[in-house]
């Protein structure tokens, strides 16, 4: 999770990045030669040093993180926001429906996004994250709603699928608690983007620099499909407890019944504690990769499936 300029693009994708003062803080960032987009988070990454205990909301700094990331209607001229209601109540699991992918973990579950206030949110997060560190820096709420508006966009854009390529944004959301009403804005604490691709012909790993024919194809075939992780962060009041973890093992397991056989994600090189949770999760460094990737400072890391 990169607290720089991130980018993104089919087939060069994004690379992850963890501030120093979080041992498992996550935060995704995209980087591509050609389309740039934005990525971020409700002031989060994976874990710190000091998490509040669960359903702590009634704080003043808990407070406070739950009014920013009402929208600002007012900075935005977006038609998306037509049907957004930042007072929607968190839909139960009846009305979800029984059938649909999911993964239960203490207080919350990891599953798909469905509404646009979910994808608002996750937008939120990835806001906030992106501009955790410059918190003082001049402008920096008219920059996070502007990134935030942004990323929603990209968001639902990404979700209705692209030539050669198909996105899940996924949430961890608390779980549904009898006699208990949250808004959907309030219950989403953790967020991040699975994308089903396909290798360019002649890649042997995503990204390759390799020399291909002016109009070369997507070879869309089962060896040849893989996924990618990206954009994961966590709210700050919800770290330590296992969020980040269960996405990316949600992430994988969804990843493997679209019959992906490889799952992968970049990592900056100075991020030891991030290299250390993947690799205790099963990540692998592609070590082909490592020598065009000097440059950006980051690793390619892959996961069999």
């Amino acid at each position: 999770m990169s607290s720089s300029t991130n980018t993104i693009s089919i087939h060069r994708p994004e690379l992850l990045r963890f501030p120093h003062d979080a041992a498992a803080a996550i935060v995704a960032a995209n980087h591509t030669k050609f389309q740039r987009v934005t990525t971020a988070s409700r002031t989060m990454a994976m874990d710190s040093k000091k998490s509040s205990s669960f359903g702590n909301y009634t704080s003043k700094k808990n407070k406070k993180e739950e009014l920013s990331i009402i929208p600002h209607w007012e900075s935005s001229s977006s038609s998306s926001y037509s049907d957004f209601r930042f007072d929607r109540l968190q839909p139960s699991d009846q009305e979800l429906g029984t059938d649909r992918k999911r993964l239960e973990f203490g207080h919350y579950v990891a599953r798909q996004a469905f509404l646009d206030e979910e994808f608002w949110t996750a937008a939120w997060l990835r806001a906030e994250s992106h501009w955790e560190n410059r918190a003082n820096e001049r402008y920096v709420d008219n920059f996070k709603r502007k990134f935030a508006d942004q990323e929603f966009n990209a968001i639902k854009s990404r979700s209705r699928g692209q030539i050669g390529q198909k996105c899940t944004c996924i949430v961890t959301v608390m779980k549904e608690v009898k006699n208990v009403k949250r808004t959907v804005i309030k219950s989403v604490v953790g967020t991040l983007d699975l994308s089903i691709r396909y290798m360019l012909h002649g890649e042997t790993f995503p990204g390759e620099r390799v020399r291909t024919p002016l109009f070369c194809s997507i070879n869309r075939t089962d060896p040849n499909k893989y996924g990618y992780i990206a954009n994961l962060c966590v709210i700050k009041s919800a770290r330590r407890r296992g969020i980040a973890s269960n996405m990316l093992h949600f992430a994988v397991e969804s990843a493997k019944s679209e019959s992906v056989e490889q799952v992968y994600v970049h990592v900056h090189r100075c991020n030891i504690p991030a290299l250390e949770l993947y690799q205790k999760m099963g990540f692998e460094i592609v070590e082909v990769a490592s020598s065009q990737l000097v440059e950006d400072q980051t690793y390619l890391l892959c996961l069999k499936t």
